[in-house]
């Protein structure tokens, strides 16, 4: 069994470390509907890679976020779910949801700016 890599002690930095990760919102926000199948989760998530998204949900579990159900059936069947402490994230994720969408407009902007400062200083360097 991997060991869990040591947390953070300041609480909002050890949560960002447990919910941090390109896909983990993701997976989580699936989750919070109820129990989903590896391949569910690859459909609902159609970027992610089946490797990183498996190391994704073992890191979710380490931290007892995720619970992952091995059935004993020929084919395997493995199901993950939210735990308790994962279900507790709900309103974490949704006020991240809720802040992007609030903020879309000034962040775009401010990415569009970024961009055409870059694509004049590579103009000006030629």
């Amino acid at each position: 069994m991997p060991i869990v890599k040591e947390l953070p002690l300041v609480p909002a930095e050890r949560t960002i470390k447990i919910i941090g990760g390109r896909w983990k919102v993701f997976v989580l926000y699936h989750l919070f509907e109820g129990p989903r199948r590896l391949s569910e989760l690859r459909r609902a998530i159609p970027n992610v890679s089946q490797k990183v998204l498996v190391q994704q949900l073992r890191e979710m579990e380490e931290h007892g976020i995720v619970h992952r159900e091995i059935f004993a059936e020929v084919p395997p069947r493995v199901v993950y779910s939210a735990t308790q402490l994962g279900l507790s994230l709900r309103s974490i994720v949704s006020s991240l949801c809720e802040w992007g969408r609030r903020h879309e407009g000034e962040l775009d902007a401010i990415e569009a700016r970024a961009r055409d400062a870059e694509a004049n200083t590579d103009v000006g360097a030629q």
